[in-house]
């Protein structure tokens, strides 16, 4: 099992690439073509088929394209050189984990409230989040910033590097397939609900064991960032549940509790409103450093992830 020794250097390796480069701007990320993928096959809703049974093959066909290409090219590369092969599946999982690009734009949004640019904050926080936020005031724009940071550490962050650990690039991929659909399609009301049912779905499915080890991860990060690691674990695990999502809660409670911040409440999608329930009640909204704080928090969580999961895999190579 000496291939497990090379694929924690791998994923190592994949989350350092995305610590110092980010994404590329300059080429199209493998998101954008799933999207297109995905986008290009909702014409199989015009097939004598019941709405669900359409959604679901378009769900199956996407996961089955992604992650047969990235199998493909692995296999390529590696059958140019064993050195090649762990080069081409660190660029794939460096290309799945998005730590840098979710840090990015949340200090981008904290960078206009610092300089008092309400509007451009809301306008950035638009590129990040589905709610609407044209009539968000700072503490609002703050708290969603916030709570976008502690969801999208595990959908962005745990998710794909959980399954790199399992299946390599490949797994990471069909992950990041699974994610795309449920961003496109996976939506409870509206056109979408019945069409996207299963990508809502597999989505959960998915999710369902990094946002439960989450618990067991952004405590430590939070005592190695200097937050509340008592409060991230207490908070985390009573409020959990509270979010209407069986994964989203999970790391927005963790955050709340870390930060020692209210998050969730009330928000407004495409002019309908949610009612949240509130996450860390007991605190008050998040104050100016709280967004600096969350960035923290996640790269702690990543790196604490991501040398746990290379650990094990080191472990296991020597049977």
């Amino acid at each position: 099992m000496e291939f497990l020794a090379y694929r924690a250097g791998v994923i190592l390796a994949a989350v350092v690439l995305d610590r110092l480069l980010g994404d590329p701007p300059q080429l199209p990320h493998p998101v954008r073509l799933i999207g297109y993928l995905i986008a290009s096959g909702e014409s199989i809703r015009r097939l004598p088929l019941p709405v669900r049974w359409s959604g679901t093959l378009l769900a199956m066909g996407v996961i089955a394209v992604t992650g047969a290409a990235a199998w493909l090219l692995v296999k390529l590369g590696y059958a140019a050189g064993f050195w090649w092969g762990l080069a081409v599946e660190a660029l794939l999982v460096y290309l799945a984990v998005a730590p840098h690009s979710l840090a990015g734009e949340a200090l981008a949004v904290d960078g206009y409230l610092q300089r008092g640019d309400l509007p451009g904050a809301r306008q950035r926080l638009a590129m990040i989040v589905g709610r609407d936020t044209a009539g968000l005031d700072e503490r609002e724009v703050r708290r969603a910033a916030v709570e976008t940071v502690g969801e999208n550490t595990v959908d962005a962050v745990l998710c794909p590097v959980f399954y790199a650990l399992l299946f390599g690039a490949a797994g990471a991929w069909v992950y990041k397939a699974v994610s795309t659909l449920d961003s496109m399609i996976g939506y409870r009301h509206g056109p979408y609900r019945d069409f996207g049912r299963a990508a809502a779905r597999l989505d959960d499915f998915a999710a369902f064991v990094p946002a439960r080890l989450a618990l067991f991860f952004v405590p430590p990060a939070a005592l190695l960032s200097g937050l509340s690691a008592r409060d991230a674990w207490r908070v985390g695990w009573r409020d959990r549940l509270a979010h209407p999502s069986p994964n989203a809660g999970h790391g927005e409670a963790l955050f709340a509790g870390a930060l020692n911040a209210c998050l969730g409440g009330p928000s407004t999608y495409n002019g309908r409103p949610s009612e949240k329930p509130y996450l860390g009640a007991e605190y008050p909204p998040p104050g100016p450093p709280a967004i600096r704080q969350a960035v923290t928090l996640l790269w702690a969580t990543a790196w604490l992830f991501a040398a746990a999961g290379a650990a094990v895999l080191v472990f296991l190579s020597r049977f």
